[in-house]
């Protein structure tokens, strides 16, 4: 009995988690207090949109055209101006709470799904493109922001509204009330239609947004690439397809629009028309009061007022629940999402690193470890040579567990690295690429990455260290010197430094150089060479490199070979054995010849 309970509530959870549009009003849960308060002001909204047309129907039918005596027409006004001051005060304080708690609606939305995305896989960066992502935190947020602002803000208003006309025109004249709602049926019936050839077209516009964010990010990040190959013509046709694609949906949105909005405007019309016609003679014939008229016309047009509202508003709607979709399609996909304090806390590194029968594929089809075993010890620095594509870096991603392996360990001092938490294993690592990637801020925030621990003072010797002060200081501003997008006003050399200093300001017990030497001038090199040998001290060090000769003083030479381990010595070993390692050096010493 209990599974089938808890089967059930799963399902009822499940059920919840797939209707995006309880999904959505969920996130007002918070915030009952203030939708509590603006609940008020809209029912004072209302009450005002409800008592001012019947006031002037009393004016109509007691004093202008009847011979009431009991209150004077100057107070009939004073109701009337007041009923319509209270109205615009209330829907004034409405407005201001509903946008309130709605910006705050978006800002943890959008704070979520960030949080989403940086504890993402690697694996979903590599499928992903960032302007796919981009676009889920900038325009698909900012269509959820357009909705719940323009539409759910005010949604529960139109609704009481709506409820609150029907009955009040139902208690005054059952009849009319009747004739007047004929037309409702053709507006239902309409959006309904609309609704559904416009879903599948706002799915397409939304897709090709996300394209071409990717493509102008993509292109602007190659831009350099672009114009060296003098390509401008050929990227400038791709773009005209993409965005002539957009521009089509584009305008089949508007034409879908331009429909519907008069559509919805001359049923309402068509709706007072039918009301005028029956009443005319009724107003001669029978004695129907002239205000009764009058205030039915007026409620008629307040009734519609929401669905005409409604209508300009169906866009909005659906680019908003499109963008929804799309939000929490990301923020439900959980697959290798990472959980930085799941499992133990890491004691006192070493550095030993175990690698016992590993086997790995990128996408469980291809291996590109396959049985790999190896051992390096606390302190000892490790090069991975080998051609490309033949697993090195990956072997740098697995130990930090940037992915996860099919088959076999990985140990750190004995213990199977998915016992530590994810936080711990990758604070005590840190890793200088050859693609060194800088931030928007000043050089000292790019040597500390605002980790608190790390002082001014200790990313200064930090540089000083690996002989990074010396460009630094140069700097107009010093540390303080401004660094622009990805670092594009420093050269490679300096970039590097950079990263060699924020490494050692991190302290990590494991150091690993991916190519960190691969795209640097010979005179950073020996400065980078210099300081290898104090940064890798008392720590263990692991370098991925592909000229053999700046890895010749290494402890452990590790040769990788399709994905297989091949050799392991030192550099006069390995060169003595006549094997593959031999072979690659003595390429590398004829090409230098």
């Amino acid at each position: 009995m209990s599974d089938l309970t808890n089967t059930g509530l799963t399902n009822v959870a499940r059920n919840l988690r797939e209707n995006k549009f309880i999904r959505m009003l969920g996130y007002f849960r918070p915030f009952l207090g203030l939708v509590v308060l603006a609940m008020v002001m809209a029912g004072l909204v209302n009450g005002a949109e409800l008592v001012s047309p019947y006031i002037m129907k009393v004016a109509i039918d007691d004093y202008i055209l009847g011979d009431s005596t009991g209150m004077s027409i100057a107070l009939i006004g004073i109701l009337y101006f007041a009923s319509v001051l209270v109205g615009a005060v209330s829907n004034y304080a409405h407005v201001i709470l509903l946008n309130t708690i709605v910006q705050k609606i978006i800002h943890s939305i959008r704070m979520e799904l960030f949080s989403h995305i940086q504890r993402m896989p690697l694996s979903f960066f590599d499928k992903n493109s960032s302007g796919r992502i981009l676009t889920r935190v900038t325009n698909d947020v900012e269509a959820l922001n357009e909705m719940y602002s323009g539409v759910l803000a005010v949604l529960f208003r139109d609704v009481f509204l709506l409820v609150g006309i029907t009955v009040t025109m139902f208690s005054m004249n059952a009849q009319l009330a009747i004739v007047s709602f004929a037309v409702v049926p053709i507006i239902i019936i309409i959006t309904a239609v609309f609704r559904t050839k416009a879903r599948a077209n706002y799915q397409k516009v939304r897709a090709l947004i996300a394209q071409i964010n990717g493509f102008l990010a993509e292109n602007i990040s190659g831009m350099k690439l672009v114009q060296i190959f003098n390509k401008q013509k050929e990227k400038y046709a791709e773009f005209r397809e993409l965005n002539g694609k957009y521009n089509d949906a584009s305008l089949t949105e508007v034409k879908l629009l331009s429909f519907f909005r008069p559509s919805a405007e001359l049923i309402n019309n068509l709706g007072i028309s039918i009301l005028i016609w029956y009443c005319a003679p009724g107003v001669f014939e029978s004695g129907l009061e002239v205000g009764v008229l009058y205030a039915f016309i007026t409620y008629i047009k307040k009734f519609f007022g929401p669905i005409n509202d409604l209508a300009d508003k169906v866009n909005v709607i659906l680019s908003g629940m499109v963008s929804a979709e799309r939000i929490f399609e990301l923020m439900d996909n959980d697959e290798g999402l990472e959980n930085l304090d799941r499992g133990n806390a890491l004691p006192e590194v070493k550095g030993q690193i175990e690698f016992r029968n590993v086997w790995f594929a990128y996408n469980d089809e291809d291996w590109v470890l396959k049985d790999v075993s190896f051992t390096i010890n606390a302190g000892e620095t490790a090069a991975f040579v080998g051609a490309t594509g033949s697993g090195k870096t990956t072997i740098i991603s697995l130990i930090g567990r940037f992915y996860e392996i099919q088959k076999g360990q990985i140990l750190l001092d004995g213990v199977d690295i998915r016992e530590y938490k994810l936080r711990d294993l990758r604070s005590r690592i840190a890793v200088v690429m050859q693609d060194v990637f800088l931030f928007s801020g000043d050089i000292m925030s790019n040597i500390r990455l605002d980790n608190e621990s790390i002082s001014d003072a200790d990313a200064i010797q930090a540089a000083e260290y690996v002989s990074a002060n010396n460009f630094i200081e140069r700097l107009p501003g010093g540390y303080h010197e401004e660094v622009h997008e990805r670092g594009c006003t420093l050269s490679a050399g300096e970039k590097q430094l950079l990263s060699f200093a924020r490494a050692v300001a991190f302290n990590p017990s494991i150091l690993v150089l991916d190519e960190a030497t691969a795209s640097i001038d010979a005179e950073t090199e020996k400065l980078i060479q210099e300081s290898l040998a104090r940064i890798s001290k008392n720590r263990t060090t692991l370098i991925i490199a592909h000229r053999l000769s700046t890895i010749r003083n290494a402890d452990k030479i590790i040769v990788i070979h399709k994905g297989r381990i091949r050799e392991i010595g030192r550099h006069d070993d390995l060169v003595a054995a006549n094997g593959i390692y031999r072979g690659l050096y003595e390429m590398q010493y004829a090409w230098a010849q």
